[in-house]
């Protein structure tokens, strides 16, 4: 059993940056790859970024490459999200997950085992 809880969500204008934390619980955090998604008002939950359990691959979503950073810390058991240059677009509740299979179809929501409650980043313009 895995419980995230994100935080670092807020409100700052374009052109801004926020991290993102997600800390989880239990002894077997480094086992999980995890993944960032987001959810904007009337709108389906997104991939934005995926790191495998040792932390060496990462992926992006097109919308965030070269803005968004994913890393993780297993030795705190939590994963970041560096967002960079936000713009207005940006604005979503943002759920950490975690995935026991580092799956290749990282992008799909149904591959994760685990969800944080999200945290909500408003971008201003």
């Amino acid at each position: 059993q895995v419980q995230l809880v994100e935080s670092g969500g807020g409100l700052v204008q374009a052109g801004g940056s926020l991290r993102l934390s997600c800390a989880a619980s239990g002894r077997t955090f480094s086992n999980y790859a995890m993944g960032w998604f987001r959810q904007a008002p009337g709108k389906e939950r997104e991939f934005v970024a995926h790191i495998s359990v040792s932390g060496g691959s990462t992926y992006y979503a097109d919308s965030v490459k070269g803005r968004f950073t994913i890393s993780r810390d297993n030795a705190k058991k939590t994963v970041y999200l560096q967002m960079n240059s936000l713009k207005p677009e940006d604005t979503a509740v943002y759920y950490c997950a975690a995935e026991r299979d580092d799956s290749r179809y990282y992008t799909q929501i149904g591959v994760y085992d685990y969800w944080g409650q999200g945290t909500q980043v408003t971008v201003s313009s």
